[in-house]
């Protein structure tokens, strides 16, 4: 039997006849088979039945009944959205017997059918494993441990176990089950391939304990992964607070906190690779990486505490997430590894924090080993496209269309444990709202105006701020990157940069992007909120301290530039370019941040002013409220003045930490106390992985302010009775490596210990600052330091696609014109092949060739339609004699005349034109064809009448594929087969 394909083109044709990618011809009649959803809710995945078919070729099939949704078949502003098929049926088949409703203790209060089915079950040492062409059906039970197929505490199932053939499961399907698809529990080098899994319940491809690892899971397809109840993570909202037997007392579950995890690959530790697989649709999340602190059930005490976190990630290549509810790829989080009890009440393995870190031989003391999510496809998915939460995480080669949000990178914070740690997105496209519309119906619960008023599905709500890229804390890093059609509407702001919304967390001014291409399409390149809906006050200390770095000005203008909210006056300047659309300013000068702890009393506000702008402080809540130390992290621009004043008293103890400060940089603080209080000060050196100090100094009091101002070198502070204000300064006297927050020697800071004399409230003068002697701000952006021409390096390549790794693709535009579309403004009919633009400024048909084989421009013709017989035989001489076999052929035409034809169509039937084609009316037309055999499935012709909109077409085309016969596919082949068997280590034996 024929196996599931991934990427298959989904193409009415003849009604119900369906062009697909790859070769189908071991498919047959009565097969069944599944279309997956193209659009936000997983519901609009289809299943079919097969009719004979002898008219169909190798890559077609037909099927019985018409879609009732809009499936992609094309790649879409360069994101391959076309639709997965899988196959349903095998030649073997296990299935239960069912009854016709629910019974017994089967959770009948929650499901309404029966879901008691069978189980296979694969244990330790057993002989040998090898399951393929097989079919199972209603397997399955909502209790621990039955499922479909289960691999249980089998240990090492490769050769590292003594298997030889490895142990795997290839070429199965499994549908309408009723608890999971394939669990992998205390297994390892477990090979899964080319496995469908459609419309099960809970976690389908679950790696359970957080122990399994170097297990590959490679081109599978999981869809309509629907929520169940086993775990809390497999649970629904409604489930969720209805299962409460396992918490402890009277503790009611948050259900988007503790449930509403449900995914179709769960994976628990990060060392196992996951290679072309498709994620088409669950309940929650695509691709979950989640983490045990310690390992669970039956594998408790495998590994070390903390391991699963700091373990390296194996391959991940070319995977896809979409139409899923909450995430296509979530990376972070963990399960909780106690019991419920008074101290914390929820119940065991709901989801928990935990931060992905990974370093060699799982050891933090040890280099930082880089995961690299490699060619993402997200796209459909209603929250988003992905979430990674750690440190060292390199998105690349990626595309990101039509979520919510896009990719939202959130370290390992900005004052990290994991010192040093950053994450990184490159060379990846990111489309806000594509051409793909979407339809009614589905479940698909949005449907509204898009930007360019035509309706759409739309994700989460009407209202809801789009954003490509959004930066949560950092430090994060984005470059080589292209945004396509993020434009704002009359219901909703929309922008390509924007940042997490109601954020009680700060934002490090590491973070930074380069190499940035802004298609025109773009609205909005940046947006900082605004008080509103989604945003709330928008007054949440995140949100106050929002900025990145702009290092060239691919998005700004203005190279080495600071954004930031407008009503930063920590950060702005008089030399700064307000940005009232974005509600930014744009800034030049140095910027790092102010880490401030504060001890006793609790839950302090702190106001924070640059000396320039006294009567505009920060107002800053601090993070963790109710902590016994309350943190604060202002951005601060360096070599500037500071005062420093708190609602609700003083702080006994004061940590001031430099972060990200280089060696040499500083900033002055004044700090208002009540009179009479006395001070110790000293500094030392925190090294936060180890918890030593080191290179302890004492501040000693000077006796003026201007003491402390001319002797920066020195640690002194001079305490002003008659204002109430301390004075010293805070100086990085140890250089920074990379993107460290701290110097090589640990973390510098200053401990102020405060012996509060008086009760009387604190009452200091708005700015203490009489004399000034630190350095004037940065200079004024001026026009001249704008970058006006654009850069020919910034952006993506032009195609995000999972597909064959050999294939490359073309981008083709064409437009004609009718003499009403001239007469209504529109100038110049084109061609536009990639970058290449040939403007066609006559009337009459204009054609471009190119090579199919290497996308090279070939010829070029204009035909002058003066008379038929002339336009003819010119047109017939050019495809026949001008043009080379395996051309992509387009045509366009500008303000032909109203003439009749009865021949010469021959001549584009050769292009692959379905029917003859009537070029002499009044109107406009696009064609796409190809010459050459046999006919590709991406032909397209498109007509208008007079009156009219332009005829107009755009198309990604594949070069060198099979089908053409280019002389170098046999080599390109070869040369991509090998790639691939390397990256699976020589597991895969038979990749095609």
């Amino acid at each position: 039997m024929g196996c599931p394909h991934i990427g298959f083109k989904v193409e009415a044709v003849k009604g119900i006849v369906l062009d697909l990618e790859d070769d189908t011809s071991s498919w047959s009649p009565n097969d069944r088979i599944v279309i997956a959803s193209t659009d936000y809710s997983m519901y609009q995945a289809e299943e079919f039945g097969l009719l004979p078919c002898p008219e169909c070729r190798s890559n077609q099939v037909k099927i019985d009944g018409k879609p009732h949704y809009l499936h992609m078949g094309e790649i879409v502003d360069g994101i391959d959205m076309r639709a997965e098929v899988g196959l349903l049926t095998r030649n073997i088949i296990i299935k239960s017997e069912m009854e016709e409703s629910c019974y017994g203790q089967n959770s009948c209060d929650i499901f309404n059918y029966d879901t008691f089915g069978g189980q296979i079950k694969i244990q330790k040492n057993f002989k040998s494993f090898h399951m393929s062409g097989v079919e199972l059906a209603a397997l399955g039970q909502q209790i621990l441990g039955s499922y479909p197929v289960h691999f249980h505490l089998a240990g090492d199932v490769d050769e590292e176990g003594g298997y030889n053939p490895p142990t795997y499961l290839d070429n199965v399907a499994i549908h309408h089950c009723y608890s999971r698809c394939v669990v992998v529990h205390g297994t390892d080098g477990l090979l899964i391939k080319d496995v469908v899994a459609y419309d099960t319940l809970g976690h389908c491809f679950f790696l359970e304990d957080g122990v399994e690892q170097r297990n590959t899971l490679y081109h599978n397809l999981g869809l309509l992964t629907r929520s169940g109840t086993i775990l809390p993570t497999d649970r629904d909202e409604a489930t969720c607070l209805k299962m409460r037997k396992n918490v402890f007392g009277t503790y009611r579950p948050v259900p988007s906190t503790d449930c509403m995890a449900v995914s179709t690959f769960w994976i628990a530790n990060p060392n196992n690779n996951l290679i072309n697989n498709a994620a088409a649709g669950a309940q929650d999340v695509g691709i979950w990486y989640i983490f045990h602190r310690v390992p669970t059930g039956h594998s408790k005490g495998r590994i070390p505490e903390g391991q699963a976190e700091l373990t390296p990630m194996g391959v991940f290549y070319n995977n896809r997430v979409h139409s899923n509810f909450k995430a296509g790829l979530f990376i972070g989080k963990g399960v909780k590894t106690t019991n419920a009890s008074a101290e914390d009440p929820r119940e065991y393995l709901t989801v928990d924090n935990a931060r992905f870190r990974p370093h060699q031989d799982s050891d933090p003391a040890k280099p930082r080993v880089p995961a690299v999510i490699d060619g993402l496809i997200a796209f459909k998915n209603n929250d988003h496209g992905a979430w990674a939460r750690g440190g060292e995480i390199v998105f690349q080669n990626c595309g990101f269309a039509d979520n919510g949000i896009g990719l939202t990178l959130a370290s390992d914070g900005t004052f990290p444990t994991d010192e040093g740690s950053s994450l990184e997105v490159t060379d990846s496209i990111f489309v806000g709202e594509s051409s793909n519309v979407g339809c009614h119906g589905g479940l698909n619960s949005y449907w509204g105006e898009g930007a360019n008023g035509e309706n759409r599905t739309l994700p989460r709500n009407k209202t809801f701020p789009i954003r490509g890229f959004q930066i949560y804390d950092g430090p994060v890093r984005m470059t080589k990157c292209t945004f396509k059609k993020f434009t704002p509407t009359a219901d909703r702001y929309t922008s390509a940069i924007g940042f997490f919304m109601k954020n009680a967390w700060q934002i490090s001014p590491q973070n930074n992007v380069s190499l940035i291409k802004m298609e025109r399409s773009v609205g909005i390149n940046v947006f900082f909120g605004k008080p509103g809906q989604w945003f709330g006050a928008c007054d949440m200390d995140g949100d106050k301290t929002s900025i990145f770095h702009d290092l060239d000005g691919s998005v700004t203008g203005y190279p080495d530039s600071f954004v930031a909210r407008v009503d930063n006056y920590l950060v702005h300047h008089p030399g700064c370019l307000i940005v009232p659309r974005w509600n930014a300013v744009i800034c030049n000068g140095q910027y790092a941040q102010l880490y401030i702890q504060a001890r006793r009393p609790e839950d302090l506000v702190l106001l924070i002013s640059r000396e320039t702008y006294p009567s505009r402080p920060l107002r800053l809540q601090g993070v963790n409220r109710g902590a016994p130390y309350q943190q604060y992290q202002p951005v601060v621009m360096l070599q500037q003045a500071y005062i420093l004043r708190w609602e609700g008293g003083t702080p006994e103890e004061l940590i001031l930490y430099p972060v990200n400060f280089n060696r040499g940089n500083w900033i002055q603080v004044a700090l208002c106390y009540p009179k009479g209080t006395t001070f110790r000060i000293v500094s030392d050196i925190n090294q936060r992985h180890t918890g030593k100090v080191h290179s302890v100094e004492q501040y000693l009091a000077a006796a003026s302010i201007q003491s402390v101002l001319a002797n920066t070198d020195k640690r002194l502070y001079f305490h002003d009775t008659s204002s109430g204000y301390l004075f010293l300064h805070v100086k990085a006297n140890h250089p920074r490596k990379g993107h460290s927050y701290c110097s090589k020697q640990g973390c510098e800071r200053v401990k102020i210990t405060a012996h509060v004399m008086s009760t009387a409230a604190t009452n200091c003068p708005p700015n203490p600052y009489a004399v000034k002697s630190f350095n004037a701000p940065a200079k004024r952006l001026s026009v001249s330091r704008r970058v006006l021409t654009p850069c020919d390096f910034c952006g993506a390549s032009q195609v995000a696609i999972s597909s064959e790794p050999h294939r490359s693709f073309i981008r083709v535009q064409v437009l004609s014109l009718s003499r009403t579309n001239i007469q209504n403004g529109l100038k110049s009919a084109f061609i536009k092949v990639n970058e290449e633009v040939f403007l066609f400024k006559k009337q009459g048909l204009f054609f471009v060739s190119v090579d199919v084989c290497t996308g090279e421009v070939k010829s070029r013709l204009h035909v002058d339609i003066l008379s038929t017989s002339q336009a003819i035989s010119a047109i017939d001489s050019y495809i026949i004699t001008g043009i080379k076999e395996r051309s992509v052929v387009l045509v366009c035409s500008r303000d032909i005349k109203e003439l009749s034809m009865d021949s010469g169509v021959s001549s584009f039937l050769l292009l692959g034109s379905p029917k003859a084609v009537q070029l002499f009316r009044k109107g406009s037309f696009a064609l796409l064809g190809y010459k050459g055999q046999p006919r590709p499935s991406w032909i397209k012709i498109v007509s208008r009448a007079e009156g009219r909109e332009a005829a107009s077409l755009q198309q990604y085309i594949p070069l060198k594929l099979k089908q053409y016969k280019c002389p170098s596919y046999t080599a390109e082949y070869r040369k991509d087969e090998k790639l691939l068997r390397g990256i699976l280590q020589q597991k895969l034996l038979d990749v095609k």
